[in-house]
């Protein structure tokens, strides 16, 4: 009998394909986003150090329903604006193992709108 795998570890799996390629430099950090069927949060990663540069989430803008589109999209410009801030323009975009499509092209749209180059 074949034991199939959950969702989350297929996730798990594709997301670490897609990190075998994609790396955030000081120079051009890396968009990651993370969505769960209540919130959505987005981190701009600096690898070579590790660190988290900007950060936001539904939870932190205290959205009153966080897992739709426009909760995305508000999570999306607040990332773009913080980092604008920050004079960081250009990233590199990793959707987390998820499909582009939904919440999380909303969030990228949105960056992108707010004057993030990716």
């Amino acid at each position: 009998m074949i034991k199939k795998e959950s969702r989350s570890a297929v996730r798990e799996r594709r997301h670490l394909r897609v990190r075998k390629k994609v790396s955030g430099t000081p120079e051009c950090p890396r968009l990651v986003v993370f969505r769960s069927n209540k919130n959505i949060e987005a981190q701009i990663i600096d690898d070579t150090k590790g660190a988290t540069l900007v950060s936001s989430s539904s939870v932190q803008l205290k959205l009153a329903n966080g897992s739709n589109c426009e909760a995305a999209a508000k999570v999306g410009e607040d990332i773009a604006k913080k980092a604008i801030a920050l004079k960081i323009t250009k990233v590199v975009f990793d959707r987390g193992g998820y499909q582009y499509h939904g919440r999380v092209e909303a969030l990228a749209d949105a960056a992108r709108k707010g004057g993030l180059v990716f």
